[in-house]
């Protein structure tokens, strides 16, 4: 079964990038473009693992994190920002996030730590 990956950012090219080389890779994707979206998918198709922007209008992706850890306490995910705020970092790991990449990230970085977090733990 192919592991299911959320990919959740405002901006269109980062998603269809992402999306593109996940899929190559073999991972069933979802896309999401604020934090409703991201919630709702979590809710009907519980991701493996979740690649969460931090800077989305609306709702942040510090709160986007807090309530996908109310809806799944062992989501996995893995954030990135395009700037260099380390509070918000920081929180985004004390929270439970992975590992985090800024922007603009190296595809090849994001595809091994896609490949390293999404594995089922079995």
């Amino acid at each position: 079964m192919k592991e299911k990956i959320l990919i959740v950012d405002d901006q269109f090219g980062i998603r269809i990038l992402l999306n593109e080389v996940l899929q190559k890779e073999g991972y069933q994707t979802y896309q999401a473009a604020n934090g409703v979206q991201a919630l709702d998918i979590v809710k009907k198709h519980p991701p493996d693992l979740v690649l969460l922007d931090m800077k989305i209008p609306g709702m942040d992706g510090i709160e986007i994190l807090k309530r996908m850890k109310v809806i799944d306490p062992d989501i996995r995910v893995i954030i990135m920002t395009a700037y260099g705020e380390l509070d918000m970092i920081q929180e985004a790991m004390d929270l439970g996030a992975l590992t985090h990449f800024a922007k603009p990230f190296d595809i090849d970085d994001i595809r091994a730590a896609v490949k390293k977090y999404s594995q089922t733990v079995s």
